[in-house]
């Protein structure tokens, strides 16, 4: 609490908007996770870590576009 409170920690909880809530708003309104599809914690835990995969390689690919084609061809011969 101590830290949320001060003023580096009223920076981070602005961005927290912007950040964290965009990400969970975006999985229930384009991924799905408004509700579970699944029973089970297992299953519903899969069904998360799935859509985080999926929001993850969006976030790529958008940077790799961001970057231009001569930086996605040098990244994959490093590879």
């Amino acid at each position: 609490r101590q830290n949320r409170l001060s003023e580096r920690g009223k920076q981070l909880y602005k961005r927290r908007s912007q950040t964290i809530e965009r990400s969970f708003a975006d999985a229930k309104e384009l991924h799905g996770l408004r509700y579970a599809r699944y029973r089970g914690l297992a299953k519903v835990r899969e069904q998360c870590l799935l859509i985080a995969v999926a929001q993850n390689i969006k976030k790529m690919a958008l940077l790799l576009s961001k970057r231009g084609k001569g930086f996605v061809i040098r990244l994959i011969y490093q590879i």
